[in-house]
């Protein structure tokens, strides 16, 4: 199976890692650490080196209970980097909500517009639509950022997901968006209780029936904490790194196609020893 993205068809029937690069000071997994210029684009070189497939670029946090950062801020993070990047010849996905964002990263040539939202905010369905052959990421989150751990979701949870990627898919295809063009995530942690996120994980090939390739985020979750936790002492994001891997490898058996990670390197080794099986 292949993902169209704007200047590449990318090959899905081998596992792709997705490494994260966040420009944000606030960034639930690294606190900021690689949000400034120049250290962003040697985090985002390292990771490539790594054998990162694709770079996944966002200059606002999504992490439970994380505001909002203005559309100026945001394009003042994002675009100095972007314009550095595209010229790598390597397929850069943009992380954001926002239909102006969405815009000045395809009109630089970024290759894929990753939605939390999964292009229900008012004209990011229009921009997506608009290009030729920009790639898409829908993923289902149960209300939003500042809201959605205090309600997470309730009943069964991989109905939720199944039936806001058929309604978002048929969004799509009315505004005459090509299949090949995006692929699926369920979301994790976004607005699920921890039972939930792994009934998703143990069922994960129930939400192949879809019918387009799975990128699936476990890494770092708080998820991956809880089932950590010693004496009720969680462990920091820096502490998650064989959770990740761990969980990244067990969604990649499960059927995903891509995991964004943070930890390249090691998720891929833990990948390819698990191709050697094959």
């Amino acid at each position: 199976m292949h993902w169209q993205t704007t200047r590449f068809n990318l090959d899905l029937s081998i596992p792709m890692v997705m490494g994260i690069v966040n420009l944000t000071p606030d960034s639930f997994s690294d606190g900021g650490q690689h949000a400034q210029g120049s250290t962003a684009l040697r985090h985002a070189e390292r990771l490539l080196r790594e054998g990162a497939g694709i770079l996944d670029v966002g200059a606002e946090s999504t992490r439970p209970g994380a505001q909002p950062v203005a559309l100026a801020q945001e394009l003042a993070r994002l675009l100095p980097f972007l314009r550095e990047a595209v010229r790598w010849q390597v397929p850069i996905s943009v992380d954001t909500y926002k239909p102006e964002v969405m815009q000045a990263a395809l009109d630089l040539g970024v290759d894929i517009v990753n939605d939390i939202w999964a292009l229900r905010q008012p004209g990011a369905l229009e921009v997506v639509a608009a290009h030729a052959s920009c790639g898409i990421c829908l993923m289902h989150m149960h209300r939003e950022p500042q809201t959605m751990q205090m309600d997470p979701l309730r009943g069964d949870v991989l109905a939720a997901v199944t039936s806001f990627w058929s309604e978002r898919i048929q969004a799509l295809q009315a505004m005459g968006v090509h299949r090949n063009r995006w692929v699926l995530d369920p979301g994790i942690g976004f607005g699920k209780t921890v039972a939930q996120n792994f009934q998703l994980l143990a069922r994960q090939s129930d939400l192949l029936q879809a019918g387009r390739p799975l990128l699936v985020a476990w890494s770092r979750k708080s998820s991956l904490a809880a089932v950590l936790a010693r004496d009720g002492q969680v462990p920091p994001p820096s502490e998650r790194l064989s959770a990740s891997v761990a969980a990244a490898l067990l969604a990649v058996e499960r059927g995903a196609s891509v995991v964004r990670v943070h930890d390249v390197k090691a998720t891929l080794d833990a990948i390819k020893v698990w191709q050697a099986l094959q």
